[in-house]
């Protein structure tokens, strides 16, 4: 009984053994490894190249999105100044007009009526200026009385100032009063383009009435199109006005839209951003208003450590260098990570990294051995 009760002590000592082992070494190799060894002809095969943390002025570029926009003084909205029927017109959305252009003919009694009473108004000018200056010349002889010249003087006045608020309504439906003349009253007017530029919308038919509140249609210039993009709040103090901005659509992103900032917000929206407008240094037909675009414009920072692009590695969400400890033997060590530009990232932990040799070239290379390394010991 003895015997056996030893056997059994010693199974039980070797049993809890086995599993202390066997939980040690599943928690030594449950982490990720981050020591790497190579042999010398793994790294003749690698072509590995070093580099340091430097202290550089990085421009950084931020990238921005938004869309085409409109200024409000060049998008307008055209109706007819008296009202009227609309007689013709070969307008639809898209159709592109010229300065001067006809874009409808309207018609109306009531042209005819403000043409027929200026003829009038300027025909009875000529008696009573006449008749005022026949009064002043008799009132100061004193052959008449002041009361009669002082008629004649109102009636005078009265009658220039009906026809200088009659000449503004016939400019208003665009007829020029000093060349309106008996032969050529008309019961149609006409509306002329006031820029080039091309229809937007068209909310009219032939032979409708329109009353001077209705909008007939919208007409966009583009000559001054603007690109309005959001910036977040946390780059807002990055931007100044006059930098250059860089567009493209995703249709067409190798076709290239430069501007410069004419105008930042100052109000924050609901989503963090700020509204800033970009004035585009060349008018591009193909840019039309709502067209979303991509932009990008380049910022300059203060001095920062920094790394080129090359030696930062990503794993698991997380960015890593590899340190040269010595020849054969490298460590990965986590970093923390800024803006980029030009091929510099900011380093924002730089201080385990000081004077330290980073692989730069090779860098992935040896992120897939210490990977295919950390699979094995599994």
């Amino acid at each position: 009984m003895k015997n056996i009760f030893i056997v059994t002590a010693l199974l039980l000592l070797m049993s809890c053994g086995s599993k202390e082992n066997s939980a040690s070494h599943t928690d030594e190799h449950d982490e990720q490894p981050n020591h790497l060894e190579m042999t010398d002809v793994q790294l003749k095969n690698m072509d590995l190249s070093t580099t340091q943390v430097q202290e550089r002025t990085i421009v950084q570029t931020l990238r921005l999105n938004g869309q085409v926009d409109v200024p409000p003084q060049n998008l307008v909205s055209v109706s007819a100044a008296l009202g009227g029927y609309l007689k013709s017109t070969k307008l639809l959305p898209g159709y592109h007009f010229e300065k001067g252009e006809v874009l409808a003919v309207m018609e109306d009694n009531q042209y005819i009526q403000i043409q027929q009473d200026y003829l009038s108004v300027k025909a009875q000018l000529i008696a009573a200026q006449a008749e005022y200056h026949r009064q002043k010349e008799l009132n100061q002889s004193k052959a008449t009385s002041d009361k009669a010249y002082q008629q004649a003087k109102a009636a005078y006045e009265m009658l220039e100032v009906n026809k200088a608020a009659l000449e503004q309504k016939l400019r208003l439906i665009n007829i020029q009063p000093e060349k309106l003349h008996v032969a050529n009253i008309s019961r149609s007017v006409k509306i002329y383009a006031p820029f080039d530029g091309y229809v937007t919308k068209v909310m009219v038919n032939v032979g409708k009435y329109l009353s001077p509140s209705d909008v007939m249609f919208e007409l966009v210039d583009p000559t001054d199109l603007h690109l309005n993009l959001k910036v977040f709040e946390k780059d807002w103090d990055k931007i100044k006005l006059g930098e250059k901005v860089v567009s493209y659509t995703n249709s067409h992103p190798e076709k290239k839209h430069h501007g410069e900032l004419i105008l930042i917000g100052k109000n924050i929206s609901d989503d963090r951003a700020v509204e800033t407008h970009a004035h585009f240094e060349r008018y591009d037909p193909s840019l039309i208003p709502g067209m979303y675009m991509n932009a990008e414009i380049e910022v300059p920072s203060v001095k920062v450590w920094a790394l080129p692009d090359a030696s930062i590695v990503t794993f698991e969400g997380k960015n890593f260098v590899f340190k040269q400890e010595s020849k054969n033997s490298f460590e990965l060590i986590e970093v923390k990570t800024g803006a980029s530009g030009r091929g510099w990232t900011i380093i924002e932990n730089p201080q385990a990294l000081q004077g330290a040799k980073i692989v730069e070239k090779g860098a992935y290379t040896l992120l897939m051995a210490l990977k295919n390394t950390g699979e094995h010991e599994h």
